[in-house]
């Protein structure tokens, strides 16, 4: 079996590469766990000074892989909340690179993210309410912030796919690229922060998000326990078979 997430160290930036190709990136527990451990050790790794998030192959992600949905979930934290909060306490900066599809968590870890470059191909959607679910990763408290109320609607509760053109234009984006380029422009940005003075950048980083950091935990708390009262609901879990017909023969 393959590394489910790929490290590479190049002039001060650590690249984590989502490395699920044949399931278009889609995140089980082990990359997850693979990633938030990769984002911690970096906070201590004295080589790293800039992080680049990006996906193998054709897509960024397409969210959380549904197979696990179906399993018995404990109480607490799931993996992929383990992984959202290495991200919200991070004081490394952290630029995104979108190829193809990002789905679910695929679009709610952006908002976690310092800098967010994406194809003019790449296409998002966040279909909680579909699969019978609710927000998570904070969404339900900082979308709203980064791309207005009516907008946070629309992507939030009627699950629209929307492209990176409207992304950029809501404010969701730093930038887009031609197809095939955001790796390298995630890259460059990256690069150029990892040239400055390590130690004012990461005080930087921690100012801009010290006032938000607890509120963002709290929401965390609060969106846990509701998402898996859903994840738990019969209408959850027939909204999720759905999408594995076979299953049901």
């Amino acid at each position: 079996m393959s590394n489910p997430v790929l490290r590479r160290i190049e002039n001060g930036v650590l690249t984590l590469t989502i490395n699920r190709p044949e399931r278009r990136n889609a995140l089980d527990v082990a990359t997850y766990l693979g990633l938030a451990e990769a984002i911690r050790d970096a906070g201590t790794d004295t080589r790293v000074r800039a992080i680049v998030l990006t996906g193998a192959g054709d897509h960024f992600t397409a969210g959380n892989d549904l197979k696990d949905f179906q399993a018995a979930r404990p109480m607490g934290d799931s993996a992929g909340m383990t992984f959202i909060r290495s991200l919200v306490d991070s004081d490394l900066p952290v630029v995104a690179a979108i190829e193809g599809n990002a789905i679910g968590i695929g679009v709610t870890l952006l908002q976690h993210c310092d800098f967010v470059f994406a194809a003019t191909n790449a296409r998002f959607r966040i279909p909680f309410v579909a699969l019978g679910l609710c927000p998570e990763g904070a969404s339900s408290l900082l979308l709203a912030r980064m791309v207005g109320q009516r907008k946070a609607n629309d992507w939030l509760l009627r699950g629209r796919a929307f492209t990176a053109a409207e992304a950029l234009d809501a404010g969701f984006l730093n930038a887009t690229t031609d197809p095939g380029q955001a790796l390298a422009h995630a890259v460059q940005v990256a690069a150029e922060m990892a040239a400055l003075p390590p130690e004012a950048l990461r005080l930087t980083k921690r100012m801009l998000h010290h006032a938000e950091r607890q509120q963002i935990h709290d929401t965390l708390d609060y969106e846990v326990q509701h998402f898996a009262q859903r994840l738990a609901s019969r209408e959850a879990q027939a909204a999720i078979a759905a999408f594995f017909p076979a299953r049901q023969k």
